[in-house]
């Protein structure tokens, strides 16, 4: 009898597989648990693997490597999202997505204990204290912190009070009471009674019931104030506006909104984002944002399924209503999903929005800080795309002409290598077969000089050209690559200024790249720079044509002395407007007639 193979023992499983709901662990040779799911009918999906043309490259090596197949039925659908929620935690299998939550955040606590503390906190024990959060926002979390420091004088020490050693008046009062940031309980300047209400309303506040307290208080003062106990209630008075304060700065909607979940999503190629906001009284009291690594391609219905019931487990939560971007692959009891189109709970879904965005953008900032080449290469990815060019393009070369009513005609080069100026590659060019201000005739000279030198040189060609100039200064540069015989090796594009349109060769319709596009960003500091560049380079050479066409044709006027006139009169200018005396006493009698003469023979011919 033949020996059981790999696939036999699996069809056997598969054929053995219940219609039940349940979670799925596919094993590898190892014996190592390699993907986690979930299903309606374990027997449906299971199979659905290997009997069906997969599309997925991943999904595919994925079922290649199965080599064991366990499953767990359970009641329902939800009970098994938890338990693959669970099982992915316990087991992290290469194939599924990864929960990226390696930062603790702070929470506040209200710690058990006889006259309670209120801090901050990162450490969770669970002893009955009351915990709220986590925060991910550090000063947000310590503007609340503030507020309510504010508004309830509290102990901040650590004696381990009770009622025997404040009777005994064992601790005396410290500078937070002469400071009034505390109101002395440990030696009965504050009732028990008084201290412990104050926590109460802290707590109400931390669970979003502002406005409840508010009214409390204000109904309590007005009550003072009816009964002529003025000075009780101006005391409710100042706490009653520090709480109007702060609900007013907390309150992100309206206020009838209360116990309702809300989550968005964003994602790239390697993660999804995943925020989440609990809303009481119209206040975000919980708010948190979550990572997770993509395996196979997972579409992010699945994805957001995952991340509520992960996050609703965290900070066990029950609210009957949830706001979504779009409907998640799950099932939750008694759970109904909104996607709001107007209003107060679309306000919500942006704001949810701005922040998974925002969570995005940050952790992208972080990865690129730790390496550098990361951003370079994702930058000249995003070129790659926006322009449809063939490679990476890691070397780039801009022109730009410069002249001024066609006079010292001159083009600039400006190298960038991995999206960074490599200045020791600048090249400058003096135009030598044109006459007069011919742009176009200036670049095609430039372009085929430089790839002429390259090509005799074997020195590496870049990957895209930009030419500074619109449609007809492109159509110069890419005949002189044309007659190089080298056009259609290099990318070439140009940049007109009016729009910052791109323009492609042989393409009259240009490019419109957005304005806050990273590769627009690119192409714009080449063209500055090349710019800047050949601007520089310009007005030098003007000088010293000026320079040298009035002094140094001058007999009897040499570098020394031209030297000793520039360094003390800066320019030509201000020497012809110098007196005679002030030139001889500068150079002498001699030299200074030299000169003088000189300088009128040059203003006499002007054409010379």
């Amino acid at each position: 009898m033949a020996a059981k193979t790999d696939k036999d023992y699996i069809k056997e499983i598969l054929t053995s597989l219940p219609e039940n709901p349940g979670c799925y662990q596919y094993l590898d040779e190892t014996g190592k648990v390699i993907y986690v799911g979930k299903a309606k009918n374990l027997k449906r999906r299971v199979n659905s693997y290997f009997n069906k043309l997969l599309d997925s490259s991943k999904t595919q090596m994925l079922v290649k490597k199965i080599r064991d197949i366990k499953y767990i039925v359970v009641k329902t659908e939800e009970d098994a999202l938890l338990l693959e929620n669970n099982l992915i935690k316990k087991h992290q299998p290469h194939y599924n997505v990864l929960l990226k939550d390696d930062k603790t955040y702070p929470s506040i606590v209200i710690k058990k204990e006889y006259l309670p503390r209120v801090f901050s906190t990162r450490n969770i024990i669970k002893d009955g204290s009351v915990y709220f959060g986590p925060y991910s926002s550090i000063a947000a979390m310590k503007a609340i912190l503030q507020a309510i420091k504010d508004i309830y004088p509290l102990r901040s020490c650590k004696y381990a009070f009770s009622p025997e050693n404040i009777a005994s008046k064992k601790y005396p009062v410290c500078l937070q009471y002469h400071i009034k940031n505390c109101l002395g309980p440990c030696q009965q300047l504050q009732t028990e009674k008084e201290y412990m209400r104050n926590i109460a309303e802290i707590k109400n506040i931390l669970e979003g019931n502002i406005s409840r307290i508010s009214k409390q208080i204000f109904d309590e003062m007005t009550a003072l104030s009816e009964n002529l106990q003025f000075e009780k209630a101006q005391l409710l008075k100042e706490k009653y506006k520090l709480i109007e304060k702060y609900k007013a700065k907390s309150e992100i909607v309206n206020p009838n909104l209360s116990d309702i979940d809300v989550f968005s999503y964003d994602d790239n190629k390697e993660s999804a984002y995943i925020n989440y906001f609990h809303i009481m009284s119209g206040n975000i009291v919980q708010g948190y944002t979550i990572e997770y690594k993509k395996r196979l391609d997972e579409p992010k219905e699945e994805i957001l399924g995952l991340g509520i019931v992960e996050l609703r487990s965290r900070f066990q939560s029950k609210t009957s209503e949830i706001i979504v971007p779009f409907i998640p692959n799950i099932q939750l009891t008694d759970v109904h999903f909104i996607i709001p189109q107007r209003g107060d709970k679309k306000k919500l879904l942006e704001l949810s929005v701005q922040n998974v965005r925002q969570y995005k953008i940050d952790q992208l900032k972080k990865a690129e800080k730790l390496n550098p080449e990361q951003r370079t290469t994702r930058i000249l990815t995003t070129l790659k795309n926006d322009l449809h060019l063939q490679d990476l393009p890691f070397h780039i070369e801009c022109f730009d002409n410069s002249n001024i009513q066609g006079t010292n005609p001159v083009s600039s080069c400006v190298v960038f290598k991995k999206a960074k100026p490599s200045r020791s590659d600048y090249r400058h060019f003096n135009i030598k077969t044109v006459i007069g201000p011919d742009d176009f005739s200036s670049m095609y000279e430039t372009v085929s000089r430089r790839y002429k030198r390259l090509s005799e040189e074997g020195t590496p060609l870049p990957q895209l050209i930009v030419i500074d100039g619109g449609k007809g200064q492109l159509h110069a540069a890419t005949n002189a690559l044309k007659d190089l015989g080298i056009y259609g090796k290099i990318a070439i594009i140009g940049i007109a200024k009016r729009l910052e349109e791109i323009y492609f060769p042989e393409d009259s319709v240009p490019l419109y790249l957005d304005k806050n596009s990273e590769s627009l960003k690119l192409i714009q500091q080449l063209r500055d720079e090349a710019h800047h560049f050949g601007i520089t380079f310009h007005r030098k050479k003007r000088s010293i044509q000026q320079v040298k066409s009035e002094l140094d044709d001058i007999k009897g006027i040499g570098e020394k002395l031209k030297t000793i006139l520039l360094k003390h009169y800066k320019s030509v200018k201000k020497i012809k407007e110098a007196p005679p005396v002030e030139l001889e006493n500068l150079i002498g009698k001699k030299k200074a007639t030299l000169l003088i003469n000189g300088l009128k023979y040059e203003n006499s011919h002007p054409a010379r």
